[in-house]
């Protein structure tokens, strides 16, 4: 069975065998290609070396979501979106593989919420995305979230509507601050004159810090940001915290805004529009930003990773 044009259709894949993941993707992939959708495959980089040699490689779009995906907050906006619109009026066909067992624990709550926000991103589109997930290497509680995530369950012998389908649940049990927070360095933004000034800060922070010299820029860029969208959109004041441990820089901007919608960051970039993509730099920028946000709080956090 086909969705129809219109249709919104996003099942999680469990998979616990090579054979699996191959047995039910091939079919996926081909039927596809043979109704002459578009098909996008954006898994990680072991997984495309199990399923690229068994279909008709030409005619799909291959992304290594190791590195596409790194930030979960990229993928709609520069995968899932960037490839759909890119087919006005066309049913398309995804495979988006976010969440592996490699993830880490800072990592994995912005998976979780990217899975989430899919379902409001994509609703009333023709688009079908098959998240699989390694039920044999990940956490219970990973692929319980995926039950949450999805509306709709693929596991090697049946396919089934998910009875646990709540992903706004899954968006509110992931808002949180990161777990720990070793000493730092901070500064206070008030005004948009003292901008450049944080800007400055960063860059010499990053230095003693060990970032790699052409990242720098981007540390500058990610400060300017999230500094200016406080200032203008929260409460016209900001505290911008940064430190680090054996792989990232970690820069905090805390503000006393509330962020209502949970896809800001995630639109892609309007040409028409004069302003808001601030945040939607941020996520390109960083390799992984997470957010907590409650009435009169907010705090972005965006990580860089430092030289081995």
């Amino acid at each position: 069975m086909t969705a129809a044009t219109g249709d919104f259709v996003h099942p999680a894949f469990f998979y616990r065998s090579d054979a699996e993941y191959l047995e039910a993707l091939i079919p996926f992939v081909t039927d596809g290609l043979a109704r002459d959708e578009p098909v996008a495959v954006a898994v990680p980089g072991d997984r495309l070396r199990v399923l690229r040699p068994a279909v008709d490689a030409d005619r799909v779009v291959w992304l290594d979501m190791n590195e596409v995906g790194r930030n979960p907050g990229r993928i709609i906006p520069s995968v899932l979106r960037r490839f759909a619109d890119a087919h006005p009026g066309r049913h398309v066909r995804i495979v988006g593989e976010p969440i592996w067992a490699g993830r880490s624990a800072t990592e994995y709550p912005a998976c979780a919420q990217h899975e989430a926000l899919i379902n409001r991103a994509f609703t009333g589109r023709g688009v079908t995305i098959v998240c699989p997930y390694d039920a044999a290497t990940l956490e219970p509680d990973v692929v319980e979230d995926a039950r949450a995530t999805h509306p709709e369950v693929w596991e090697a012998d049946r396919r089934y509507a998910s009875d646990r389908y709540a992903p706004d649940s899954v968006l509110a049990r992931y808002n949180r601050p990161l777990a720990e927070v070793p000493a730092f360095t901070e500064l206070a933004v008030t005004a948009e004159r003292d901008v450049r000034r944080a800007r400055h800060w960063a860059a010499e922070q990053a230095a003693r810090f060990g970032l790699d010299e052409e990242r720098v820029p981007d540390l500058e860029l990610i400060v300017t940001e999230l500094a200016t969208n406080s200032l203008r959109h929260a409460t016209g004041s900001c505290r911008i915290a940064l430190w680090h441990d054996h792989e990232h820089l970690f820069c905090a901007v805390h503000d006393g805004g509330h962020v209502t919608d949970p896809l800001a960051g995630r639109y892609p970039a309007d040409p028409r529009a004069r302003g808001g993509r601030g945040l939607l730099l941020v996520h390109q920028l960083a390799d992984l930003v997470r957010t907590h946000t409650v009435a009169g709080s907010t705090t972005q956090y965006a990580l860089l990773r430092l030289a081995s």
